[in-house]
């Protein structure tokens, strides 16, 4: 082999080299240039639509210069009975924000509530005239009846005193069968905003005259929305919210552990502390059924009614940050 014959073979390993180089590099710059676009692609996909911005924009959060007084007092009606029923309530109203929760206990039943309610103030209010005379403080701007209340007239009294006094109104439990039969004495009271809380069977008591129980679930609880002049809460696996102006939304898929005693004194008590604080109405009852489910969601199984209430915190933070998967819709 000649010296020449040297020269061509390196210069030939060099121009295969530089091509191997010169087309590698265009790969790479190529799919380089691919990738901006593709990231692009990932943003510009759509976010699902089941963050609850239609209510979460009202949910009463602390401000820096908050304090007790410019979060509501929210006044919770103590049964004689029946008293943890009231206590959940309370509870759950106080861990939702409300600034002051007081009991109004029957003075026989005083000791126990005093007793086990350390954040909570409790009265005395054996009858009527010492429950007006609550109600009479407009620092207690709202108020809740039903849990453990007991039916009948001494109930249904409460009832139409808190009404005439203006309150903002959560009803729920043996406030609303106390006027099973006479539904339109309650609808007629109701002036301020009102929001049932009914599971199917208390719904059916109390709108069955007027309603009757045809239609879907939505359609139901729309229809007694705009015949009672309340929100509609119509608890259940699919509960549904309607207003009387015909808002309405569901929360489907709640977690088949809320099926336990006390469960909906809590979400009553919850309705109430986000009225105390000047959520409206329609929004604070969806926020609560939300929260309410997402609780129950992150303990899982073996929950009872107290577990709700310590694990209102963790809801409230997954509220700040995460996603619901409830819908609002316009029957």
């Amino acid at each position: 082999m000649t010296g020449n014959d040297l020269i061509i073979i390196v210069l030939c390993g060099l121009i295969g080299f530089g091509l191997v180089w010169f087309v590698l590099s265009l790969r790479s710059r190529s799919t380089r240039d691919e990738e901006p676009s593709s990231a692009k692609a990932e943003e510009a996909e759509p976010k699902p639509d089941y963050v609850p911005d239609w209510w979460r924009d009202a949910f009463p959060w602390p401000a820096p210069e908050s304090h007790k007084y410019t979060h509501g007092h929210a006044l919770v009606a103590g049964g004689a009975m029946m008293t943890g029923a009231a206590r959940l309530a309370a509870r759950a109203a106080a861990r939702l924000g409300a600034g002051l929760v007081t009991v109004a206990a029957p003075e026989a039943a005083f000791p126990v509530y005093a007793a086990a309610l350390t954040g909570i103030i409790v009265q005395p209010a054996g009858g009527l005239d010492a429950f007006q005379a609550l109600l009479a403080d407009p620092r207690r701007n709202a108020a809740l009846i039903g849990p453990g209340a007991g039916v009948g007239d001494e109930t249904r009294d409460k009832v139409l005193a808190i009404l005439a006094a203006g309150k903002l109104t959560v009803l729920d439990a043996d406030a609303l069968t106390s006027f099973a039969k006479n539904a339109e004495v309650l609808f007629g009271a109701i002036h301020s905003p009102c929001v049932l809380t009914p599971h199917e069977g208390e719904f059916a008591r109390l709108f069955a005259k007027s309603l009757g129980g045809s239609g879907s679930k939505l359609e139901r609880a729309c229809r007694a929305a705009r015949a009672s002049g309340a929100v509609m809460l119509l608890k259940g696996n699919d509960t549904v919210i309607a207003a009387p102006d015909g808002r309405a939304a569901i929360n489907p898929g709640a977690p088949p552990e809320l099926a336990t005693a006390g469960s909906g004194d809590v979400l009553a008590g919850m309705v109430l502390g986000l009225l105390a604080q000047g959520m409206p109405a329609f929004e604070a009852a969806a926020a609560a059924v939300w929260l309410h489910a997402e609780a129950a969601r992150r303990f899982g199984p073996g929950l009872i009614a107290e577990d709700l209430v310590e694990g209102l915190p963790a809801a409230l933070a997954q509220l700040k940050s995460g996603t619901s998967n409830m819908a609002a819709i316009r029957p």
